[in-house]
């Protein structure tokens, strides 16, 4: 987990591409009724500007009132260490996925009378996958890199 200010922005980073390419390439697939080999290729295109507006809501919004939600579920120094970290995922996934849903829907789908149920839809539509994504890939796989990149930091100052 991260210790420093710095280790957090390089977290966010890596959760913030893992997380978005994936919910993308998810989006994509619903969109041109499943998965082939461009959708891979054309979330890529999507992932700039998703991953910006993403990393901006984490940063400024959802990241800091996750925690606080979190932490009114859980202890830390308390509770166990997993379960603090779905604590604070589960959050993070409430919160971000009815937000970057939003967004995709005004990006995507454009501003028009039907905004609103566009949104609750497509909102629908993502928060199962995000939260499995997030649960069950993104959530580990970002921790055991983000272990990896500063594991052999720590290891070469010693």
């Amino acid at each position: 987990m991260p210790k420093t200010k710095f280790q957090e922005i390089i977290f966010t980073i890596l959760m913030v591409i893992v997380m978005v390419y994936g919910m993308v390439v998810y989006n994509i697939s619903l969109d041109r009724g499943g998965v082939s080999n461009a959708v891979f290729g054309l979330a890529f295109r999507e992932l700039l500007v998703m991953g910006i507006v993403a990393f901006l809501l984490e940063v400024f919004l959802a990241g800091p009132l996750a925690k606080k939600l979190a932490f009114n579920l859980v202890t830390p120094g308390k509770d166990r260490m997993i379960v603090i970290i779905l604590a604070i995922s589960a959050m993070t996934v409430c919160l971000m996925c009815p937000l970057m849903s939003f967004a995709a829907t005004v990006l995507f789908q454009g501003v028009d009378s039907e905004l609103f149920a566009k949104w609750i839809q497509i909102t629908a539509l993502n928060f199962p996958m995000a939260l499995f994504w997030q649960i069950f890939f993104t959530g580990p796989l970002v921790r055991w890199i983000f272990g990896r990149i500063f594991r052999e930091k720590a290891m070469q100052t010693t």
